[in-house]
């Protein structure tokens, strides 16, 4: 038993070690890598030689904790129906996830990352329900990028087709009919514990039991959770419109959510892996920014420059410290347990 315990220790050691060392070498390549990393660097220089730029940066690193602390509030709401855990506890969890995501596709490392940390409650249904967590701010994005779209379309491009009014009420039909079934999905997930047991009837008895959780959770916990999906979502995209103002775009508040909220869009809807999300957040950004300056003739080459700064900064701020933070709670991940027994509050 000692010696399996001593195992057990070493592996867990080494998976440990494995994931700061890909977790560092991911964040380096993605902050030292980028060929503009000096020219953004002396942009930034120069703006935070203004005293109205140093409180807006402030500001906006302030909003970085409070971003992660409403995802931390809306993971521990949800992991309740297994384990009760503290908040700072919670906030390590989420941390952590964010430095396992970051050299993973599509971030599915934050799913594993964070239940890792649980003392008794069952990983598997604590991956399940932190994508449900995923989902509900999956679905934020997907409607508040959606109904930009429907904005953005008459203002901007409907030069770029025979356009009529038609075919923006077919859109915007598609929009809210699609917006609908994804909603109603949501709240009704608790159907997946009745599928599994018509699905999976006959076999896979290990996976069944694991789907249950779904039927814990009822409409007005599911429409909290999507609540604080959206606080969390405007947080980080007043984050992108307050960096924008730090490197001279000048864009209203609310035409910037716009394109904000159709960048989150396509980022979306875009699978991705971790070494070229950047890169394509910034080419993504360009292009609707471009669009939307391109009305107003003053797209200039500093401004590309301002846009790719804000971006980046953008990532650093609420992907790269956090995943940078959250390394030091990595060695808190217990991959090797004893078995318990868990319970549903």
């Amino acid at each position: 038993m000692k010696n399996q315990t001593k195992i057990g220790k070493t592996y867990n050691l080494i998976i440990q070690l494995a994931i700061l060392v890909l977790a560092y070498w991911f964040i380096y390549d993605q902050i030292f890598g980028k060929k503009n990393l000096p020219r953004i660097l002396q942009e930034l220089r120069e703006d935070l030689s203004k005293p109205d730029v140093i409180w807006l940066m402030c500001l906006v690193v302030f909003m970085m904790f409070v971003n992660w602390a409403i995802e931390t509030i809306k993971w521990r709401y949800l992991m309740a129906k297994i384990e009760r855990i503290g908040f700072w506890r919670s906030y390590q969890a989420v941390l952590t996830g964010v430095t396992v995501s970051s050299f993973t596709p599509n971030r599915i490392g934050e799913y594993f990352g964070r239940v890792f940390i649980l003392n008794t409650g069952s990983r598997i249904e604590g991956i399940l329900i932190t994508i449900l967590g995923s989902m509900s701010q999956l679905l934020i994005t997907i409607f508040t990028g959606s109904l930009a779209m429907l904005a953005f379309i008459p203002l901007f491009m409907a030069h770029y087709w025979s356009y009529n009014g038609y075919l923006l009420y077919a859109i915007g039909a598609v929009v809210i009919g699609f917006n609908a079934l994804l909603l109603g999905f949501y709240l009704n997930v608790s159907f997946l514990s009745t599928f599994k047991e018509k699905i999976l009837r006959n076999g896979l008895k290990r996976v069944r039991k694991f789907f249950r959780i779904f039927a814990f959770y009822h409409n007005k916990e599911l429409l909290s959770v999507l609540l604080y999906s959206f606080l969390r979502y405007m947080v980080f995209s007043t984050q992108f419109f307050l960096l924008l103002r730090i490197f001279s775009i000048p864009i209203p508040y609310l035409d910037a959510l716009m394109l904000i909220s159709l960048i989150y869009f396509v980022m979306a809807v875009i699978p991705t892996i971790a070494l070229t999300e950047l890169g394509i957040r910034g080419s993504v950004a360009l292009y609707f920014f471009g669009v939307y300056f391109s009305n107003q003739q003053v797209m200039s080459e500093t401004m590309n420059l301002g846009i790719l700064a804000a971006s980046t900064l953008l990532w650093a701020i609420n992907l790269g410290i956090p995943a940078l933070v959250g390394s030091v709670f990595v060695f808190h991940l217990k991959f090797f347990r004893k078995k318990v027994n868990n319970y549903h509050s």
